[in-house]
């Protein structure tokens, strides 16, 4: 099983935002400080989008590359924007991994889960057992 990241989409004002950034060509790339120490078992994982306090979509982890220029890594990840079950997570600083047990389902075609709730809303609503 690969092991998943986690980042928040802070350059996405929504999801349109960021599918348009992830599609926009043969692959799409991220840039990180520092290479994750367990990058091998994350190649074929997936990054793990959070907007809003709630995880909503998913890109492929397509390898790791370091940049020549300035000693930083690159993430490669597939020109696919996945939705997935919206999942409340806090926001944090750079990326944190993810097991694949804990990652939230894939929406199925057609499966729609409209406007996603505020991740701080829905920790409410699932304490009050609502949702």
């Amino acid at each position: 099983m690969p092991l998943h990241m986690t980042k928040i989409a802070y350059r996405s004002k929504n999801l349109d935002t960021l599918r348009g950034w992830v599609e926009q060509g043969p692959e799409a790339h991220m840039t990180t400080r520092y290479l994750p120490k367990r990058h091998e078992e994350m190649v074929g994982g997936s990054l793990y989008w959070i907007m809003d306090h709630a995880i909503v979509a998913r890109s492929e982890i397509i390898g790791f590359e370091k940049r020549e220029d300035d000693g930083r890594w690159t993430i490669r990840l597939a020109p696919r924007l996945i939705r997935v079950e919206p999942r409340p997570k806090r926001a944090h600083q750079g990326w944190r991994y993810l097991a694949d047990e804990d990652a939230p389902r894939d929406l199925p075609e057609g499966e729609d889960h409209g406007d996603v709730l505020p991740g701080k809303m829905m920790n409410k609503l699932i304490r009050l057992g609502l949702v």
